[in-house]
């Protein structure tokens, strides 16, 4: 009898925490812009009455679990009016909201609760509004998204103009760049002048610096993670747009209301035609007629259709590509061939082309109101081409005669891939994240194909024709590559003080029969030592199947992607991060965060070797070495009110050791990166007192970029003689240039000021602006490059010298006017 009450006590038991979870109930839905449709990412969801609550996920989604009770429902989004809502929770629920943005609002200023940074689990992350990241001031009155995110702790741009990213002394190829979850592989206009990402079609931008969440990988230094707009699902509307070099057009509504969607944003440069005089005058200065321009266009377009409330599909196209040209006419006369009188012509031509395509398919299901699925599948196309040519052509009434040679050198990726994701939220405090990736890569790292065309014809002679052509392609074969990853994370509320992010990503990369694993650890934590005062820790571990080869500091379309083989092993970098961080008041955001990143399996060129050049394989020009990091980041951020922008600044540390036995650069020893900077400071503030007027302003510090300089020379043999200031003849030497070591040279200090104001007015048909931008307002002469230029001759102390250091700048204060109309 005692044994079967014990039973009976220990069956009631167990069958209790399922009694009590039979008592809890999921709230799940999505929150959306009330005037456009859009869904909201990062949109707080909170029970006032449990203190529990969750935010919106990437397709502005959230699901809640609470025990059946009145539940006090509040919904918030900065720059939205915030939703009560309640309700007795009996049963699984669906709750959908539109909340009222800020352009449906009479006030200006609108203050939204919102999980502030401070309160997350995630370190070494960024989510700057993108209202916000248009109206930083930068070059040709062009928003930029780049542009913006290099003002931030953490992040250096590259040289004067350039939008290439460094983050935490790591290059450009470390960054994953992700649109709509597809990867770009080169996200630059004009070697970096502008950024491939048109800021009409962004809806969000989240920049991850270190201790990545677990659903990411591939690159070891940064994540950009990139969503663009679904499309207004009410009506028709759109923005035109014509500034000092480009034009661009976006359009969004419709197509079945409130179910079908699209959205189309293009933008294109019409400088080609600007500079096409100015090319023509200077080839009349030198006797030849010239032709040359450069532009470039890109183009985004998506279509959302909506099944249900439970089951969506996306589909999103990307397209852009540079295009720089020239051909020049070096010789055009009367010649005689054959005792006969024609017209010959001589030509010399340049090309150089780069681009992106990207297309994905996305299914986004709800399974339960607790678990979500979201599967993709997405190519992904990059290439890059650089060609020369020669044309000679001869016409007379009797005689033709033609060739024609072309050299052409080619670079590219093509990527195919498929991907499942699952969002899974079974209480409050735990929010998982499991999923698998797989991706065919095609890589196709160095071709140089050679055409020639002869041909010439003898109208008096029918047998005497003669034509011959040759089509040749050498260089790299193609790399098929695949690579597998899975990963799974929680998002772990284990008390109101405490909350950790931790995960973990299986990859795996398959290439000329070598296969290379990898276990990525993830963690994170936050200890919030008061509702506004937290402490964070971070560590992280990320695999790099793939580099970028370049020559310079500057982000080219001829640098190379290429693989790892059996003879190049993965990059990885191990970082840890910690840092305070406090919410002063609800209204700005301040926090200091320190890292350390360690790099193995870098790759740079060796000495003297370069793209170009066939007769030895890529793998045979390069070295593999090892770098650090390390710095301190402080940023001070307000994004609400009528003044908001944000203050930063980063004191930084980056060094590379190339000592290999057979891989040596600077004799094995230690030296800067080319991206190493000391003192970093940005201060960005925007200002809207109304809704008529705004205006911006951002002023920038950096210490100078790293350089490799001969800052030596000796002396040659005579070149010459020269009269010095005495007037007194004095033999003229040759230097020869000593180069001490790798970047031994630093740039003066970088610094500048830009403005610009926008003034609105509501017109009958839509919203007219005037940008007034000015870049470089104190006309800053920033150095671009530093190089030893021998065409200068001078004397000093009665020495004659035919050499000196000599900068290039780009950009003097540069006033540009906008107009935008916004219907």
């Amino acid at each position: 009898m005692i044994a079967n009450k014990i039973k009976r006590l220990l069956f009631g038991l167990l069958l209790l925490p399922a009694a009590v979870w039979g008592q809890s109930h999921t709230i799940s839905g999505t929150i959306t812009d009330k005037g456009t449709g859009e869904t909201l990412i990062g949109a707080t969801v909170m029970d006032l009455r449990s203190g529990k609550g969750t935010v919106t996920n990437a397709y502005g989604y959230y699901s809640l679990t609470l025990p059946g009770d009145t539940i006090n429902l509040r919904v918030s989004y900065i720059g939205y009016r915030m939703v009560l809502d309640t309700f007795v929770l009996k049963q699984d629920e669906r709750h959908n909201y539109a909340i009222v943005g800020s352009t449906e609002l009479n006030e200006v200023v609108i203050v939204a609760d919102r999980v502030a940074d401070h309160r997350s689990s995630q370190i070494s992350a960024i989510e700057v509004p993108v209202e916000h990241l248009k109206a930083v001031p930068v070059l040709f009155g062009e928003s930029d998204i780049l542009k913006a995110l290099q003002l931030l702790p953490g992040v250096q741009s590259g040289s004067e103009g350039m939008s290439g990213m460094y983050v935490r002394g790591g290059g450009p190829d470390e960054n994953l760049f992700l649109l709509d979850g597809v990867p770009l592989y080169n996200v630059n206009h004009l070697g970096g002048f502008f950024s491939a990402f048109n800021s009409d079609a962004v809806k969000n931008v989240t920049l991850y610096k270190g201790s990545f969440p677990a659903h990411f990988g591939g690159r070891i230094s940064s994540v950009l993670d990139i969503t663009t707009n679904d499309g207004n699902d009410k009506k028709l509307h759109g923005l035109a747009s014509i500034g000092a070099i480009s034009a661009r057009l976006n359009l969004e509504g419709p197509i079945v209301k409130e179910k079908t969607t699209f959205s189309l944003s293009a933008r294109r440069t019409y400088a080609d035609a600007l500079i096409q005089p100015f090319v023509a005058m200077l080839g009349i200065e030198e006797g030849l007629k010239t032709r040359g321009g450069y532009y470039f266009y890109d183009l985004n377009a998506k279509v959302t259709h909506r099944f249900s409330d439970r089951s969506r599909l996306y589909a999103s196209y990307y397209m852009g590509d540079d295009v720089l040209y020239a051909k020049v006419k070096t010789r055009d006369n009367e010649t005689t061939y054959y005792y006969d009188s024609g017209i010959g012509e001589e030509y010399m031509k340049f090309r150089t082309s780069w681009g992106n395509l990207v297309g994905s398919l996305r299914w986004n299901y709800e399974i339960t109101p607790r678990l979500m699925m979201n599967l993709s599948g997405s190519f992904t196309r990059y290439r890059s081409s650089i060609s020369l040519g020669y044309e000679d052509s001869y016409r007379s009434p009797s005689y033709t005669s033609e060739s024609n040679v072309e050299m052409a050198y080619n670079s590219g990726i093509r990527d195919a891939a498929v991907r499942a994701d699952f969002d899974y939220q079974p209480n409050p405090n735990h929010k998982v994240k499991f999923g698998t990736a797989y991706t065919h890569h095609l890589f196709t790292p160095e071709v140089v194909s050679v055409s020639y065309q002869d041909h010439y014809n003898i109208d008096d002679y029918r047998d005497d024709n003669y034509d011959e052509q040759l089509d040749t392609t050498i260089g790299e074969s193609r790399i098929h590559a695949n690579e597998l990853c899975a990963y799974i994370e929680d998002d772990w509320s284990i008390s109101d003080a405490w909350k950790v992010n931790c995960g973990v990503m299986l990859s795996g990369f398959s290439v000329q029969d070598a296969f290379y694993p990898s276990v990525q650890p993830r963690v994170s934590g936050r200890l919030l030592l008061t509702d506004d005062l937290s402490l964070k820790v971070g560590y992280s571990y990320m695999t790099q199947y793939m580099h970028l080869l370049s020559n310079t500091s500057v982000s080219l379309p001829f640098d190379l992607w290429v693989p790892v083989t059996a003879r190049i092993t993965p990059m990885n970098a191990h970082q840890v991060a910690a840092g305070v961080f406090y919410n002063w008041r609800g209204l700005v955001d301040l926090s200091a965060e320190g890292y350390y990143k360690r790099m193995d399996n870098l790759m740079e060129y060796k000495d003297g070797a370069s793209f170009f050049g066939s007769s030895t394989g890529w793998e045979d020009k390069v070295c593999l070495g090892e770098g650090w990091a390390y710095g301190l980041e402080l940023l001070a951020q307000k994004s609400v009110g009528k003044l908001n922008g944000w203050v930063g600044y980063t004191w930084s540390h980056t060094e590379r050791l190339f000592d290999r036995k057979g891989m040596e650069l600077n004799h094995g020893n230690p030296f800067p990166a080319k991206y190493d900077r000391r003192h970093d400071l940005s201060i960005v503030l925007m200002y809207k007192p109304s809704e008529s007027f705004d205006c911006g302003i951002t002023w920038v510090y950096s210490t100078g970029t790293a350089a490799t300089l001969a800052l030596q020379n000796f002396e040659g043999q005579i070149t010459g003689y020269y009269f010095d200031e005495n007037d007194r003849l004095v033999p003229g030497y040759q230097s020869v240039d000593y180069v001490e070591e790798r970047n031994n040279y630093r740039m003066p200090n970088y610094h500048r000021m830009d403005v610009s104001v926008n003034f609105h007015k509501e017109k009958r048909h839509g919203i007219r602006t005037w940008n007034i931008s000015i870049y470089n307002v104190y006309n800053r002469q920033n150095p671009y490059m530093i190089y030893r230029s021998y065409s200068h001759h001078y004397v000093f102390e009665g020495r004659s010298y035919n050499s000196a250091l000599v900068q290039l700048s780009l950009f003097p204060i540069i006033p540009t006017v906008t107009y935008i109309f916004k219907f």
